[in-house]
């Protein structure tokens, strides 16, 4: 078994590899003066069990590319399975044609994988699980769910504790952390229009009055949404507000946004680079991915992992 790094979160990776007992794949990485990129795998992989770890963060096209060079040189060396693990898959959201002349482009990612010389994937918490159904090779998708919700139980009161989905679609995701955590649920109903990835928080099915609020969600990126949750929730007299989200983008204005919002704090994990903020607090997934990684490589069962 090889592992490998691609260049958006090296650091993961070393963690990775530490709880597997092996050191990273040998990679050689050179950008030219026309802006191409070189990508020379220095070890024997013929007949190797090869895992590249790669994730979707910025910049994206960059590490896309260097992505499926590095699986087309590992086909080229003759590695005998390929199994590429996204712990945060690029284009998630783009899962449907919602506008005339738009691309499916999570599928096309799906396709360029395979292409690309992927035979396996490895993928963690979707934002719509639909998209593990885009790839014509196997596709496996684990969750770091109870990994938060082992966090927030060690930061958030479980007393009066409320998980609030922040949209219908994220229902069954609070199903997960209410059953983890024995809590009760609320649903906000939230509107979007455009492509400014802002929606607002407009109503609200449940009751927080005098309890503490766990807003839960898959990914958060400009925090704009969140924020507004916080709000609508503390009208509604929530006492203290925390969210637990697996993938925290965290870009453009959020970490402002944090700091000026009444979020106590905001539990992620390290699926991206994580950003430093005293209201976020990060768990890492590297034990998840590295489990994942080990029984893929032994053929054993993940059902347990996915939940």
């Amino acid at each position: 078994m090889l592992v490998y790094a691609g260049s958006s979160h090296p650091t993961l990776v070393d963690a990775v590899c530490a709880k597997l007992g092996c050191a990273p794949g040998r990679v050689r990485r050179v950008r030219f003066s026309n802006d191409c990129i070189k990508v020379q795998i220095e070890d024997a992989v013929r007949d190797a069990d090869a895992f590249v770890v790669q994730t979707g963060a910025p910049p994206l096209s960059d590490h896309l590319v260097e992505l499926f060079i590095l699986l087309d040189a590992l086909r080229a060396a003759s590695a005998r399975r390929i199994t590429v693990a996204l712990p945060y898959y690029p284009y998630v959201r783009s899962d449907k044609k919602d506008e005339p002349g738009v691309s499916i482009t999570a599928r096309l990612v799906a396709d360029l994988l395979a292409a690309s010389g992927a035979d396996r994937v490895l993928l963690l918490d979707l934002h719509a699980p639909q998209v593990q159904g885009f790839f014509r090779i196997p596709a496996d998708h684990g969750t770091a769910v109870p990994l938060l919700a082992e966090a927030v139980r060690q930061v958030v009161p479980l007393d009066r504790l409320t998980v609030v989905a922040p949209d219908a679609g994220a229902a069954k995701l609070a199903e997960r952390y209410a059953k983890l955590l024995g809590a009760e649920i609320a649903i906000l109903e939230k509107a979007r229009s455009g492509d400014d990835e802002r929606a607002r928080a407009i109503r609200m099915v449940g009751d927080i009055a005098g309890r503490d609020a766990l807003v839960v969600d898959d990914e958060v990126s400009t925090g704009g949404t969140l924020v507004e949750a916080v709000d609508l929730l503390h009208a509604r007299g929530a006492r203290k507000v925390f969210a637990s989200i697996v993938h925290g983008c965290l870009v453009g204005p959020a970490l402002e946004r944090l700091s000026a919002s009444r979020l106590e704090r905001l539990i992620t994990t390290d699926t991206l680079p994580p950003k430093l903020h005293p209201k976020v607090h990060t768990v890492t997934v590297a034990p998840l991915l590295a489990e994942l990684i080990a029984r893929i490589h032994r053929g054993a069962s993940i059902d347990d992992l996915w939940v």
